[in-house]
């Protein structure tokens, strides 16, 4: 694809036309070119016939290709990397299929997202395990070194000889801290029972360079509609070499099995025995293309770089107005921008921002408010929010 500015990528995002928008960490625009590549895709495929022979070669080169390309950034090999509708099924159907043993602790960051925490949460009632807490969401480190030193000594006073999980994001969606995911890894392999790692992926993955975390976890899970700016219902998890072993499907269908066509056939050995039956095949080249016109604009770092670019620039303007404070004591590793405001409920400040176009979202653990920046913000829509805050207080 040809090299894209971000103000061209803009411009092929329909949603950004009327408004500034500031949630990428809840759902990203979909380009206009993506949903012509979903469109073309359902049409090819009724020029195929939904189910005939000629179309299985077609389908199996629309999976594999982006397979793929998202097992590329992650740093493991294609047989490694499972196709999902969402984070939430990335994380459960491999997470729910471990041998576990009663007593077990799954350790939770109090920083993880409800969805996951109920999973867990459920895991223990059925299998009686134990549940404790790493406690990271007060960190506010100056440095990115003073947060991994702050990570890793709370992981040291949490762990104990009954740990089997630990449940960390990558990138925390509330505090908007990174969280330094190989060496809590290293950390637990050298643990007496060697706890899986399963990591919530869903901001990372597509504002970071992931490859590191997602090929030292146990279980990297992540969506394409967030910051990838694909279409929703397609998502991917890496697996370890170790999970493939240790996991069975606790939701199997056709697409788990080894041999589709036999009811009595073993699972798939690789990843595919977590991808469960019929999908939504033309979301395949909405997101496929998503990734293409991001990776027009430069690498992962590049795209970082311009990511805090705009993220630093609002948490600097947001220090510099009385009765608001930032979450973190330094500007932002990646594009999550947290934030109080004196006397003001975060829901009230959401809805009067709506009204002039601005669209951030509330969060209720912490209390606060939450701005995504992303390679698509410019820096006047950055200087247009905080004028717009300042005449709130």
């Amino acid at each position: 694809m040809d090299p894209h500015t971000p103000a061209q990528l803009r411009q092929l995002m329909p949603a950004l036309a009327n408004k500034s928008y500031f949630n990428y960490g809840g759902q990203g625009p979909l380009p206009t070119p993506s949903l012509a590549a979903i469109t073309a895709s359902w049409q090819r495929l009724q020029e195929l016939g939904p189910f005939t022979t000629d179309v299985w070669p077609w389908l199996s080169a629309q999976l594999s290709s982006l397979r793929g390309v998202l097992a590329a950034g992650c740093g493991v090999p294609p047989d490694r990397l499972a196709l999902t509708e969402n984070v939430s099924s990335g994380c459960v159907l491999p997470l729910w299929g471990l041998p576990w043993q009663p007593g077990d602790t799954l350790l939770i960051s109090d920083c993880e997202h409800p969805g996951i925490v109920a999973a867990c949460r459920e895991l223990a009632r059925r299998e009686g395990l134990s549940l404790d807490t790493l406690a990271v969401k007060e960190i506010r480190g100056d440095s990115p070194a003073a947060v991994d030193d702050a990570v890793l000594a709370a992981l040291e006073a949490a762990l104990t000889p009954r740990t089997r999980l630990v449940v960390l994001s990558h990138l925390l969606w509330n505090t908007g801290l990174v969280m330094p995911i190989a060496a809590v890894a290293a950390r637990l392999r050298e643990h007496g029972r060697q706890p899986w790692l399963l990591v919530d992926a869903a901001q990372s993955v597509g504002s970071l360079p992931v490859a590191e975390a997602a090929s030292q976890a146990d279980i990297y899970a992540f969506t394409g509609h967030k910051w990838c700016c694909g279409p929703e219902g397609l998502g991917g998890v890496a697996l370890s070499a170790r999970l493939l072993v240790e996991s069975q499907p606790t939701l199997g269908g056709w697409r788990s099995l080894a041999n589709e066509s036999q009811g009595g056939s073993a699972w798939h050995t690789d990843s595919r025995r977590f991808e469960v039956a019929t999908s939504c095949t033309p979301l395949l080249a909405g997101l496929h293309t998503s990734l293409a016109l991001l990776e027009s604009l430069g690498s992962c770092e590049q795209r970082l770089s311009l990511i805090q670019e705009r993220s630093g620039q609002l948490w600097q303007g947001l220090q510099a107005i009385d009765g608001i404070t930032p979450l973190l004591s330094a500007a932002p590793p990646a594009g999550l921008v947290s934030f109080t405001v004196a006397g003001q409920t975060p829901q009230a400040v959401v809805e009067a921002l709506g009204k002039q176009g601005l669209w951030l979202r509330s969060l209720d653990d912490p209390c606060c408010l939450r701005a995504c920046t992303h390679v698509t913000t410019s820096a006047a829509e950055v200087e247009r929010l905080l004028d717009a805050l300042c005449q709130l207080v």
